[in-house]
């Protein structure tokens, strides 16, 4: 149906911008009056949404930082937006939506049979920054190495002229700038990966060290690779999204994306070349990126886990369907509040008080249809850094758990519901917990033990601290039986202490 419709449609392009309906924002500069200043790797839609949106807050006042967009594999953005000469619509989803055109990237390559401009744009002196967004595996790492066994790597360092990774390409790239004379540019790492710059730096070395110990005494000396932190929710692209933007552009878009409202970019401030102005886009500024992820983590993160598993529980589908039950959102607000803020350091410029608000307000968001389900995944993985590391240090401070218990307990008893019905689990040990929650009969102790030989969630010394242990047996019986009713009973309690 869409793709009849659309052929009757003009296609979004610098043409077709002249006619959009005036509730349409627009980029607010010449679009021909844009340079390229930055190459990223890994166009896809986090990019478009995020990093892309703060270049085009700045182009009509600093107009040499433009984007050139490059994908490694595929060409299905390039091919996508060539033809709309780069342009693209954003829908921001919150109580009332918004549309604008996003018009920062300026080129679109695809590394697969466009490798000599890729490398061409890499080498060019006015490129003074790099990002990256390639998600984790993109990095072709082996825990906090490398992984020189990587088909990729193997490949790149047989043929390091003509790379297929993002480390081939940034250390070619490098290659060319010192060998012409060029001073080199930043590497900036923008995916969800903990201490992003410092992995990304390692493993560049590493790879330079292979090819060219001179190169890389170089890139040690000379290039920066910042460490930063990112959060918006981005929905995939559907054709219900493409239909809806068909409508209220009046043409069509081949790949429109859409966003939550809030977003958040905190940069660590250690270029060796030029730099956007990014704080006059919103960006943060800071030397505390870790501060900002443990934030992110414990608040956001931890919060997250507690509506999943409780949520759950409850038989309720999304976020914003759980924090529609005035008992669960209360108890969340009150753990953010109360039992978790307290226990951790705060990075200089965030305010718990205004960043909980945040997070509250997005967790209400009624645009953004965020599952439960998804959110409940890889839980053994998720509650040592979400919920159980500030357990830790509230106990390190003498400061109460039972809130944080529940949250615990919460997925213990998930797990055994699943089990029992016989449903799979989306979790690495999802074979161990299976054996687990099958044999839970409800009797606390043994159960709440049972658990708590995951060594590799549970590590001492809180496995073994009993005041851990009594709070945890304490939140498990108060949950009962897991369900939905049990579930409001304790979490009344729990307002009422």
């Amino acid at each position: 149906m869409f793709e009849n419709q659309a052929h009757n449609l003009q296609r979004l392009s610098k043409q077709a911008l002249h006619n959009l309906p005036a509730v349409v924002t627009k980029p607010n500069y010449q679009l021909d009056h844009a340079r390229i200043g930055i190459v990223h790797i890994g166009a896809g839609a986090f990019h478009r949404a995020h990093q892309a949106v703060y270049i085009d807050d700045l182009l009509a006042t600093h107009p040499d930082w433009a984007i050139c967009g490059v994908s490694l594999h595929s060409t299905d953005v390039r091919d996508a937006l060539r033809p709309q000469d780069g342009l693209y619509s954003l829908l921001l989803l919150g109580q009332q939506t918004q549309l604008r055109v996003i018009g920062s990237i300026r080129e679109l390559l695809s590394a697969r049979d466009e490798s000599a401009a890729v490398l061409a744009r890499l080498a060019d002196p006015a490129v003074r920054l790099v990002t990256l967004t390639v998600t984790e595996k993109g990095y072709c790492l082996a825990g906090q190495d490398l992984d020189m066994a990587h088909p990729d790597i193997v490949h790149d360092l047989a043929s390091p002229d003509t790379p297929r990774s993002a480390i081939g390409y940034i250390v070619a790239g490098l290659h060319q700038r010192r060998k012409l004379g060029h001073a080199p540019y930043t590497v900036l790492s923008c995916d969800n990966l903990a201490d992003n710059g410092h992995r990304l730096r390692r493993a560049v070395l590493q790879y330079a060290q292979r090819i060219d110990e001179a190169l890389a005494t170089w890139i040690d000396a000379q290039v920066s690779f910042p460490c930063s932190m990112v959060d918006s929710i981005t929905p995939a692209t559907d054709d219900a999204l493409r239909e809806r933007v068909s409508a209220e552009l009046g043409c069509t878009d081949a790949w429109p994306i859409q966003r939550e409202t809030y977003t958040q970019w905190v940069i660590e401030d250690r270029f060796c070349n030029e730099r956007p102005p990014f704080e006059l886009a919103g960006a943060t500024m800071s030397h505390d990126i870790a501060g900002y992820d443990r934030a992110k983590l414990r608040l956001l993160n931890g919060a997250h886990s507690t509506l999943a598993y409780l949520g759950s529980l409850m038989n309720l589908d999304t976020v914003a369907e759980a924090m529609s039950e005035p008992l669960l959102a209360g108890f969340v607000e009150r753990l953010m509040r109360e039992a978790i803020a307290p226990v951790i350091t705060l990075p200089d410029g965030l305010q718990a008080p205004a960043y909980i608000d945040a997070i509250l307000a997005r967790f209400r968001n009624p645009a953004i249809r965020h599952r439960l389900a998804q959110i409940a995944w890889d839980g053994s993985q998720k509650l040592p850094v979400r919920l159980l590391s500030t357990i830790a240090d509230a106990l390190a401070a003498n400061k109460p758990i039972a809130s944080l218990c529940i949250s615990i307990a919460a997925w213990m008893q998930f797990v055994r519901r699943q089990a029992h019905h016989g449903v799979a689990l989306a979790d690495p040990l999802h074979e161990i917990l299976a054996g687990i929650g099958r044999a839970c009969t409800g009797d606390t102790v043994n159960d709440v033990h049972a658990f708590l030989q995951l060594d590799t969630v549970f590590v001492a010394p809180l496995s073994r601290d009993t005041r851990f242990i009594h709070a945890l047996q304490a939140a498990y019986a108060a949950l009962a039986d897991g369900s939905p009713a049990a579930v409001s009973r304790a979490l009344a309690a729990a307002m009422n202490t």
